[in-house]
């Protein structure tokens, strides 16, 4: 007894702080539990912390906290602000909890790795920069130059249309992201180092219950904790939870791999602004290998869809393409993840949305997704803020899909022809000559860098297009033929300097 009087006298002490009414108190079985929510009155967030401290006594006796059912549109109690709970801190998470708690919503944002290192190339887009107004100290190097290497070692130096101001951006995940949440914090969104375990909500109209484990720093037992909020944007990545909550569907999905090499300073200094890409059947059946630079270290990796259980055989491949670049460097760590390779089947359900990978926002031929988590966690978030008139009124699905409208508008075609090019020019070793090729073109190098840094269709010169057109199906014929000739990767080639390159290799 004098235990619960305690915990009453916690619960009232922090609502009188927070200037709020007490919520009502259900005891009993679940099916009066539900009836009693399913009536109309004013919900009330308790603090984390209060909640924590009532969990294990709140769940001898049976007892929740209790929210009204309140339809779209219905404008909110004096004082009581929509609550949205983002799940997952990356920057799909992390934009969506800015923007919400910039819009006057009062925003949660759930993640359990708080220094999570996913395996990613890190590059991101010169327009991301300034869109999302990210400062210099994240980004670790600017890249200005970039190597396509052919299956017969061809290698292509691509950038050279870019001005002096523009580059690709190269950070580290655990560094853009801590920054993006701290931001976002800042802003006034709710961070919680927690894992969400499922979703309820029983009655239609009625608040999402989010249960999760809160985790106490440096702590790696969770405490059982709950959440009521009116929406939840799942930001959870590939393996999202929110998205098999809601049956989002099944999508395929790639498996990302990579190293971070630590290499001598001669090295180093080659990778001090140029990243390379290596293709062919050997690196990967259907992407392709990479090595990014970073602060102090480089990012080898590869990835692959039709063969995820070689995936190791697909890295060390990559390692031997680039090892007397990186001869002589030391592995500091080693990553691995999956990436969707298209947008699931279903992207919200009720008041439940997804954002960034959860969606399946990542792009084929190039796997970019970091730009696209970003602006799709706030676009759904500015759908939100907007719907709800910075927080004022109930909003659900309809909101939600206005995002999901803009969102394909907008994008739809860039991941259409991207999808396009990765099945003509990613299926075969002569396919992939034709591409390396292919991105020798001035014409192709300012076409694919201005869509690349600013995520825009730059209208191109018409007889250049044509030009381009006419070079892109010669090269497709000339791969089929040799393709059907069943031409070995280090014999192919489409040009005498080529050859040349790769027998000095050879003997040297």
């Amino acid at each position: 007894m004098a235990l619960k009087a305690a915990q009453k006298q916690i619960v009232a002490k922090a609502q009188a702080r927070a200037g709020v009414v007490a919520p009502r108190v259900v005891k009993g079985s679940r099916s009066v539990r539900m009836a009693v929510q399913a009536r109309a009155f004013n919900a009330v967030q308790i603090p984390l912390a209060v909640r924590r401290v009532c969990g294990s006594a709140s769940r001898r006796s049976n007892m929740v906290v209790m929210a009204a059912a309140v339809k779209d549109g219905a404008v909110l109690p004096e004082g009581r602000k929509l609550r949205v709970a983002v799940i997952g801190g990356g920057p799909s998470g992390a934009c969506a909890a800015e923007t919400l708690a910039q819009g006057g919503v009062e925003a949660f944002l759930i993640e359990r790795k708080m220094d999570n290192c996913k395996p990613c190339g890190g590059a991101i887009p010169l327009c991301m920069v300034q869109e999302f107004d990210l400062p210099q100290e994240i980004i670790d190097r600017k890249v200005t130059k970039m190597k396509m290497i052919s299956p017969s070692n061809r290698e292509v130096d691509v950038g050279k249309t870019l001005s002096e101001t523009e580059y690709i951006g190269m950070c580290r995940r655990e560094v853009m992201d801590d920054y993006l949440r701290k931001r976002a914090e800042k802003d006034g969104a709710n961070i919680i180092n927690g894992l969400m375990m499922k979703m309820e909500q029983p009655v239609a109209d009625g608040p999402i219950t989010i249960h999760y484990n809160g985790y106490a720093e440096g702590s790696k037992i969770g405490t059982p904790a709950t959440l009521e909020v009116d929406l939840v944007i799942g930001a959870d990545g590939a393996n999202s939870r929110v998205a098999k909550e809601i049956d989002a569907g099944e999508y395929d999905y790639a498996i990302a791999f990579q190293e971070r090499i630590r290499i001598p300073d001669d090295k180093m200094k080659y990778y001090e602004n140029l990243a390379e890409m290596y293709v062919g059947d050997d690196v990967s059946p259907d992407f392709y290998g990479w090595v990014f630079p970073k602060y102090d270290h480089v990012a080898v990796g590869t990835g692959t869809v039709v063969n995820k259980t070689a995936i190791k055989q697909y890295q060390q491949a990559t390692r031997d393409r680039a090892k007397v670049k990186t001869e002589g460097g030391k592995i500091i760590r080693v990553e691995a993840h999956p990436i969707p390779e298209h947008p699931r089947p279903r992207r919200c359900k009720g008041r439940v949305a997804l954002v960034g990978d959860a969606a399946g926002y990542v792009t084929k031929c190039s796997g970019e997704g970091i730009y696209f988590a970003a602006k799709s966690g706030r676009m759904c978030a500015e759908a939100i803020v907007e719907a709800s008139e910075n927080g004022k009124k109930m909003c659900g699905e309809s909101a939600i899909r206005v995002y999901l409208d803009k969102w394909d508008r907008k994008y739809w075609t860039t991941y259409k022809v991207l999808d396009i090019l990765q099945k003509v020019f990613y299926r075969s070793n002569p396919a992939r000559e034709a591409f390396v090729e292919m991105c020798e073109d001035s014409y192709v190098q300012k076409m694919t860098f201005d869509s690349y840094l600013y995520k825009t269709v730059v209208p191109g010169n018409p007889l250049d297009d044509v030009k381009l057109l006419v070079n892109t199906v010669a090269s497709i014929v000339r791969a089929n033929a040799l393709r059907a000739a069943d031409s070995k990767s280090v014999d192919v080639n489409f040009g005498s300097k080529a050859t040349e390159e790769f027998q000095a290799r050879a003997t040297a």
